[in-house]
């Protein structure tokens, strides 16, 4: 089978906060249309790595591309532009804003409000039906899904998920990976950072596991899943 060409692509990247280094030499490769998911225990490394392709933080070396082009030390509204979305680790809505009021900040000048509420009421019924209350007095699950919404509703080329299921049931779970899993059969490339990796191994079509800054192995999802260690990663 061929591999499409990477849509994001690390070629030996560095990084560090302050005198720490976090990452040592990361080579990752994401095809066009796929699911990667990125595993890994706590500090291995995988927030650091969705934040340099989000644009958040800068290598300290090494090269970020997209579609082929050297975007090295791009900001995250840049990125943006480019059709990269990132729903980061916690949740990314504003509290103290209705989830009506979400969706019209994130929708910007980049699309209207209502293309953006038909997009996240029609995918999840549950957010129509709370839209004028705070997405602080949502349940974690509901405000993932407006995390989702913001995201979607912009039409994203790349979509990065950053623990998606903290905090939430397996049931709930089980509901945002489905929606993942719809989304890459639209043609959406996602890299997913996940502590539980079995959660996400069903759906990827690669899989990388990080330890201590390194992607230590790269391969496909079963190949993966028969080293996995619960030393490293939940069940």
């Amino acid at each position: 089978m061929t591999i499409p060409d990477p849509v994001v692509e690390l070629r030996g990247v560095h990084a560090a906060y302050g005198d720490i280094q976090v990452l040592h030499g990361i080579d990752l490769a994401v095809p066009a249309g796929a699911v990667v998911a990125l595993l890994g225990p706590n500090g291995a490394g995988k927030t650091t790595t969705m934040k340099i392709v989000s644009g958040l933080m800068r290598p300290a070396s090494g090269t970020l591309h997209f579609s082929g082009r050297d975007i090295t030390g791009i900001t995250a509204a840049e990125a943006a532009g480019l059709g990269v979305c990132s729903i980061p680790e916690g949740r990314g809505v504003f509290a103290n804003l209705t989830v009506r009021e979400n969706l019209w900040v994130a929708a910007g000048r980049h699309t209207s409000l209502d293309a953006m509420e038909e997009v996240a009421y029609a995918r999840f019924p549950r957010l129509g039906e709370r839209r004028d209350q705070l997405a602080g007095s949502l349940s974690g699950g509901e405000q993932q899904m407006l995390s989702l919404s913001r995201a979607l509703g912009r039409d994203p080329a790349v979509l990065l998920l950053d623990e998606l299921s903290m905090g939430l049931a397996p049931l709930v779970v089980s509901e945002m990976y489905e929606v993942v899993a719809g989304l890459a059969a639209d043609g959406v490339s996602i890299l997913l950072a996940e502590q539980f990796a079995r959660v996400v191994l069903p759906l990827a079509d690669l899989a990388v596991l990080m330890v201590n800054g390194r992607a230590v192995r790269t391969g496909p999802p079963a190949e993966i899943e028969a080293e996995l260690s619960t030393t490293y990663l939940g069940g």
